[in-house]
């Protein structure tokens, strides 16, 4: 920038600029830094605010070719995601898991491991069978977050990314707010690896940050999202009386080491739904509670883990969380119920994470590769993260040669709802079951948001909450079916004229319905 712009207290350079300091971004970051590139991560929060650190589950990688194969888990996850699996998608990041935890191995990480000294595996719901790796029993995620983490380069802490910033030849840099004031990163490529979405509603798996910034920041900068009416509820998260926010979620584990969802009479929750019962996949699971809730009138179901031996052992930050609510796992019936935890569509992106604009890449959660369709099948996405951010991480040397300078970014207003009331409004309209008209309230609630020009955190989110929710809500009122996480009680039955995604982007400042992509599976 020849001359600051009005407000730009600060200016740097940098050839690749990560946005989020989770599995994908720290995986990308790494990768490109080993390829010569100079790479600046922006953080909202510190080193471990991050969806990446609270992941139960683990990492689906193939192992014993006797018992496993790509061909199997790409099996299990094209079922999982009810024909809008891209297979070649699925197949790729399937296929490149081995090395990609090799590579994590080699820096550091410890997975469990067997009294025969290999790596233990278990099974999770929709798996057909045990290739699920963990570390410290159900704190895979923190151990991932940790070998990552100590890579040590250079991070942006409590800095957001306000704007990326183009022109005709694609990205040249972001706007960031940060705590040296608004400053502009001159570069010719960006990676969104911001997480997910968790906090539209009220009672979420991810932690605070997770505020759609990445949707805003790619809708912003001229591409597509699809797939965003696909947000995975937990089908067993901690239940406590009036709790909201960030709740500790109960790690599929468990019910795959033998546990069972039971309702208030001792009834199984999941008998007769699906052949695999309670490893059913999660939308199964969640659809299975939600039902007998609005059945029995009640708030919460139970799972009965009383009869697994040597509990707090396997997990014990789930014991943790259970002995911290007053209520002892070994002993007494643990209260779940469903909660928002993944965002299975997103950003598109190829296999590689790039996007329709060029040198703007996404990996992880905030990214839609075609892996997760309808339905993300449980632990594949570390497996994601890892795999498409060391991708995304070494296709951005694809910019370094291009010399950019990022033009003044000017500020533009944005539609910004409370916070509270975005949360109020999706949770009740937009949650694990969902109808037209409830649908179109949340819209035209939204639509009457005052646009501001955020300033500060805090705007950003709420900003970027609002316009994600409109995305969603209209993709979700389009979808006139029930397929995966997208349940619609007024449209029950699954149609073969919805086998395809819903893709949407921002013009003019308004968000559009692209016409519909057929998938290439059935």
């Amino acid at each position: 920038m020849s001359s600051p712009a009005r407000g730009i207290s600060w200016e740097e350079h940098a050839d690749l600029v990560v946005v989020g300091g989770g599995v994908a971004g720290l995986t990308a970051a790494r990768t490109a830094s080993l390829r010569g590139l100079t790479v600046l991560t922006v953080s909202k929060g510190g080193a471990t605010d991050t969806a990446t650190q609270y992941a139960q589950g683990g990492i689906a990688v193939v192992g014993d070719a006797v018992t496993d194969s790509v061909d199997s888990h790409v099996a299990d996850t094209c079922e999982a995601g009810v024909g809008l699996c891209d297979e070649d998608a699925v197949r790729s990041i399937v296929a490149g898991g081995r090395d990609a935890v090799a590579a994590l191995t080699d820096l550091g990480a410890v997975f469990d491991r067997g009294r025969d000294g290999t790596v233990s595996r278990t099974r999770e719901g929709g798996h057909s069978t045990r290739r699920i790796i963990h570390a410290g029993g159900d704190a895979t995620g923190a151990e991932v977050q940790r070998a990552l983490g100590a890579a040590g380069l250079p991070v942006l802490f409590d800095s957001s990314a306000v704007r990326v910033l183009t022109d005709a030849r694609g990205v040249t840099g972001v706007l960031v707010d940060s705590p040296r004031g608004l400053g502009v990163i001159h570069t010719p490529a960006v990676l969104l690896a911001t997480g997910g979405l968790g906090q539209l509603y009220a009672c979420s798996t991810n932690p605070p940050g997770a505020t759609a910034d990445g949707i805003a920041l790619a809708l912003d900068a001229g591409a597509a999202v699809a797939d965003l009416e696909f947000v995975q509820f937990h089908p067993t998260v901690l239940f406590t009386p009036g709790g909201l926010g960030r709740r500790p979620l109960i790690s599929e584990a468990v019910r795959g080491e033998g546990a069972i969802l039971v309702d208030a009479n001792g009834d199984s929750v999941t008998a007769g739904v699906h052949p695999r019962g309670d490893l059913a996949p999660r939308d199964v699971v969640s659809r299975a509670i939600a039902s007998r809730l609005r059945e029995l009138g009640h708030d919460h179901v139970y799972l009965d883990a009383r009869q697994l031996p040597g509990f707090a052992q396997r997990f014990p930050t789930v014991t943790a969380s259970c002995l911290e609510a007053g209520i002892d796992p070994r002993e007494q019936l643990i209260p779940v119920a469903p909660a928002a935890h993944y965002s299975c569509g997103g950003v598109v992106t190829d296999v590689d994470g790039r996007t329709s604009v060029p040198g703007l890449y996404a990996a992880g959660e905030v990214a839609r590769t075609g892996l997760h369709g309808a339905n993300r099948l449980a632990s594949n996405s570390l497996l994601e993260g890892l795999v498409v951010g060391e991708r995304a991480g070494a296709a951005a040397v694809e910019r370094a040669d291009l010399r950019v300078e990022a033009a003044d970014p000017g500020r533009h207003a944005l539609p910004s709802a409370p916070r509270e009331l975005v949360q109020q409004l999706m949770t009740g309209n937009a949650s694990v079951v969902r109808d037209g008209a409830g649908l179109e309230a949340v819209t035209a609630a939204l639509a009457a948001a005052p646009r501001t020009v955020p300033e500060g955190q805090t705007a950003l989110e709420d900003a970027a909450l609002t316009l994600t929710a409109a995305a969603l809500v209209l993709a979700a009122g389009a979808r006139t079916e029930s397929r995966g996480c997208h349940t619609r009680s007024d449209y029950p039955e699954t149609s073969g004229e919805w086998r395809r995604s819903t893709h949407v982007r921002l013009r003019g400042g308004e968000l559009e319905l692209l016409q519909p992509q057929l998938t290439g599976v059935l």
